[in-house]
């Protein structure tokens, strides 16, 4: 069997640059425990080796770097702890659910606050847990054939680990519309919304492995991030035309910038726009899980002067009660195990998902103290709050 993820490290001069491949090219690099394990192991191991200078992250293949987390193995847990129909269980009792996220999330922060720069070959399709483990990267970088979103509202669940931080942090509403469509973006609108730093040409990867091994690295992890930098822009794809997001952000902040969710999806619903992303983005979020919608919509609101720690921590508790309540995995059953795309929500309308029923999404399931996440922090990077209009 094939190793999760495979691990290299190539010489450039003193130093060492360590690269980690997600090695599933045939689900799309899809996340799976076993790949979270074996990377924050190993980032552990180079954080602590003061010849790693710099660490690469990509995805086998050339379609994806990580199309999201292995939903098959967190469905056939969920439903072997009884959720399903409408059926609810103790959030703590789905100890796939409960693994998965507990370490993937830790994982996720690991990257955020790692103390050496990482370059995270954002290629192909990057989506949910792809977004996860791309997020934290010092450097982010995007193709031509890169295509980012975050469309966990077809799956009842919501943009996690770390999307609420940086979806609140995208220009404009544009955060916001992204949360409830789940529409993708290209190269260009990456680096608009802050979900990317450089874009690169894909058939130039080995290219900038080799430059990146010719040149002089320092004891300093600062000036090896100003390194990298200064290398990325040698290798900048030019002639990037602006993507829908910026094309439509007038659209989109005239639908999405007030406090009203209801107000938000009606306008969407109701803008005629002759462009098919925009139609894209209607449909998706027409077909969405209204509990989704509403948690997306909550979370960025409820979390604009948290650190990321505690955004994290938050998102937590939510990823588990999401797991707990059913609609998680009705969303994957629709999708990918039964192939029927006809998914039966609970609630079956946003009207229904206020009030108590959403609180239930935010109450955490761990005694007082006991969250599995409370150690972060420590090196949580510090960063203003936002005033959300």
């Amino acid at each position: 069997m094939s190793a999760p993820v495979l691990f290299e490290e190539r010489a450039a001069g003193a130093h060492r640059i360590g690269i980690a491949t997600l090695n599933a090219p045939a689900t799309l690099n899809g996340l799976s425990l076993a790949m979270v394990d074996a990377l924050a192991e190993r980032l552990d191991a180079w954080e602590a080796d003061p010849g790693i200078a710099v660490v690469v992250l990509r995805g086998a293949g050339e379609k994806a770097f990580c199309a999201g987390g292995d939903l098959h193995a967190l469905y056939a847990g969920m439903r072997e702890a009884g959720v399903g129909g409408g059926a609810r269980v103790d959030p703590l009792a789905i100890p796939a659910a409960r693994d998965f996220f507990e370490r993937e999330y830790r994982l996720d922060y690991r990257i955020h606050a790692f103390s050496k720069p990482i370059l995270c070959w954002g290629q192909g399709i990057v989506m949910g847990g792809g977004i996860g483990l791309m997020a934290g990267a010092s450097h982010r970088v995007v193709t031509e054939t890169s295509r980012l979103a975050m469309p966990e509202i077809g799956i009842g669940l919501f943009p996690d680990v770390g999307g609420t931080w940086m979806l609140a942090r995208a220009p404009g509403a544009t955060g916001r519309f992204l949360a409830l469509t789940g529409a993708s973006i290209d190269a260009s609108d990456a680096i608009y919304a802050g979900f990317a730093d450089h874009a690169v040409a894909g058939n130039r990867y080995e290219e900038l492995v080799a430059a990146m091994t010719a040149t002089t690295w320092c004891d300093a992890a600062g000036e090896n991030a100003a390194r990298l930098d200064a290398l990325l822009r040698r290798f900048a794809l030019e002639g990037l035309e602006a993507g829908p997001l910026q094309r439509l952000r007038g659209h989109i902040d005239a639908c999405c910038a007030g406090h009203s969710l209801e107000a938000a999806v009606e306008a969407i619903a109701q803008t005629a726009v002759e462009d098919p992303w925009w139609q894209k983005a209607q449909a998706a979020l027409a077909r969405g899980c209204p509990s989704s919608i509403r948690l997306s919509w909550e979370l960025q609101h409820r979390t604009s002067r948290l650190s990321l720690a505690e955004v994290f921590r938050l998102e937590l508790a939510a990823a588990l009660a999401c797991a707990a309540h059913g609609d998680f995995a009705e969303g994957i059953r629709a999708l990918l195990v039964d192939k029927d795309r006809n998914p039966s929500w609970i609630p079956a309308t946003l009207n229904e998902t206020g009030g108590a029923f959403i609180e239930t999404f935010f109450t955490a399931p761990w005694a007082t103290g006991a969250h599995p996440l409370a150690d972060l922090g420590c090196d949580d990077p510090q960063r203003k709050p936002l005033e959300m209009s």
